[in-house]
């Protein structure tokens, strides 16, 4: 008798009348909304300006959704364009299969063209939203939960998940590598959180640091997998994938820290260039006022007070 497990949802899809409802889209889309509402928030104690996140989002989260779909079908090909399979079903998204290297290449494409029409340097908008993309992971990777898909080994421990039968899977008691990274994820976005304030990281560090942390969960985690994929050298081709590219973002920390110390003071020069525009018009408008000595509570005062005294020297003058 099984005394514990992690029970797998009957159905990935609810149908609202004509329209389905699929758990793996809406992870995806609450993942993106948590990465841009908390790199709003970083990006503005960066010294930024409100809803500047979420315009670059607009170029970076499609372009990041088309690289993370086409970096699955090229690395899994055999699924769409094999004898027997239907190559329409490549185009299929919400059935699942998004690759995080592709989307991340391309995402930063993406980043880069909508940082290029605001006058922002892309280094610090990744290192702004690098803690809110790992909690985007974190998030999305239940939509994996919700399709019965890319769970690892078979396992009798307390918190393995059960997936039922069907087609392409055999029924049985799984780890859940689905839930292993997604607490993997929420770990390297709360890392990257205390070392970017406690080492006030800066040109593109924090990311860097977001990728390597990320790299080193997902080689371990991807080792315990067991759906279908390309092996190189007797391991899984992400396997590789993630080893070069935590070299790769370990590397940049180190150059990065050497050519470029520090963090730095301006990150969205227009913003910081309008600020200091209107800083100094009000101090021209202030000048006049602070040169005479009066404010504009004692001017009608004084205004009074001259009338009075001129209206006096005039009867004096009167008089005599």
């Amino acid at each position: 008798m099984d005394l514990a497990y992690i029970p797998s949802p009957s159905t990935g899809v609810i149908n609202l009348g004509p329209i389905p409802l699929r758990g793996y889209a809406f992870c995806i889309i609450i993942g993106v909304f948590v990465a841009v509402w908390y790199g709003n928030k970083r990006w503005i104690a960066r010294g930024g300006t409100a809803g500047t996140v979420a315009d670059i989002a607009v170029w970076a989260v499609p372009f990041g959704l088309v690289g993370g779909r086409l970096y699955h079908v090229i690395t899994d090909y055999q699924l769409y364009f094999s004898e027997g399979e239907n190559w329409v079903d490549a185009f299929k998204i919400w059935e699942g299969g998004l690759g995080i290297w592709g989307a991340i290449a391309l995402g930063a494409v993406g980043a880069w063209i909508g940082c290029r029409r605001r006058g922002i340097p892309l280094p610090a908008y990744a290192d702004a939203i690098a803690p809110g993309i790992a909690l985007a992971q974190a998030i999305g990777r239940w939509g994996n939960w919700f399709n019965q898909e890319l769970y690892g080994r078979p396992t009798d421990l307390p918190w393995a998940l059960k997936i039922t039968e069907s087609a392409n899977r055999e029924a049985g008691y799984y780890h859940p590598t689905f839930l292993y990274e997604s607490l993997w994820c929420v770990g390297v976005a709360l890392l990257v959180v205390w070392a970017d304030r406690r080492f006030r990281l800066g040109h593109g560090r924090a990311f860097a640091l977001y990728v390597a942390a990320y790299c080193a969960g997902r080689g371990w985690i991807e080792y315990m997998r067991v759906d279908e994929a390309h092996h190189v050298l007797g391991l899984r081709l992400n396997v590789w994938t993630a080893i070069v590219v935590f070299l790769l973002a370990v590397v940049y920390m180190v150059v990065s820290a050497r050519v470029r110390p520090g963090r730095e003071e301006i990150v969205e020069p227009r913003a910081a260039a309008g600020k200091a525009a209107a800083e100094a018009a009000g101090a021209e408008d202030d000048g006049p006022d602070e040169a005479s000595g009066n404010t504009g509570e004692d001017a009608p005062e004084s205004a009074g007070k001259g009338a009075g005294e001129g209206a006096e020297g005039a009867g004096s003058a009167a008089k005599s």
